[in-house]
């Protein structure tokens, strides 16, 4: 198997966030393993489906949004990010959290020359897909 473990710059998967029908859900899913019953190479993805549209703009809201924008532009520790967007490290810690508890974002560690070690959160994707039906 190809590209085990943390995917790299080039393999990045895309993202795609959407509200959904549990019906359409095993349908994806159906048609994924008929392509692999098929021998084809599926392209690296993730899908996150919501059933109530609601709770998509609860997870993703306005401000959740504007953190992954940010760092899709420069991957950044927390209170960098805070900086950049102008709002309280503790509230931008708490939506990063709640992203990378979803999977949108990712944390890795590296060194910080004199001062130890610190967590840069980059994006999951290069490209991310928010889908709503109502």
């Amino acid at each position: 198997m190809k590209n085990v473990g943390k995917p790299t710059k080039k393999t990045l998967p895309r993202v795609t966030v959407s509200s959904g029908s549990v019906e359409a859900f095993i349908g994806r899913s159906l048609e994924r393993a008929r392509r692999l019953d098929r021998g084809k190479e599926l392209a690296p993805e993730i899908t996150m489906t919501f059933e109530d549209p609601a709770d998509l703009v609860r997870v993703l809201s306005a401000e959740r949004v504007r953190v992954v924008h940010a760092l899709r532009e420069k991957p950044a520790p927390v209170s960098e990010l805070a900086a950049t967007l102008r709002r309280d490290r503790k509230a931008v810690k708490r939506d990063v959290t709640l992203l990378e508890s979803f999977g949108l974002v990712n944390a890795r560690e590296e060194i910080n020359p004199g001062h130890g070690r610190r967590r840069i959160i980059e994006p999951l994707a290069a490209k991310y897909q928010l889908v709503a039906t109502i």
